[in-house]
């Protein structure tokens, strides 16, 4: 198990909800969540071995930034 964390600019629940199919969908992302209260709208991914570039990819394909960070 892994957890991945990204910078975002999912800021409100309707973009979380944009982003939201995506990654319940997806068979590696075991859970995941978004921090509104952190300045950076965290996303944290805990998963099976999903890449980092796939997770930005599936929120960019949603319209929405996605970073990770270090």
């Amino acid at each position: 198990m892994q957890i991945l964390v990204f910078k975002t600019n999912l800021i409100n629940s309707q973009r979380i909800n944009d982003a939201a199919f995506s990654l319940d969908i997806h068979p590696l992302i075991i859970q995941w969540n978004v921090d509104l209260h952190d300045k950076d709208n965290i996303l944290r991914v805990v998963s099976k071995s999903i890449e980092a570039k796939e997770v930005e990819q599936l929120i960019l394909n949603a319209g929405y930034y996605c970073e990770e960070l270090d």
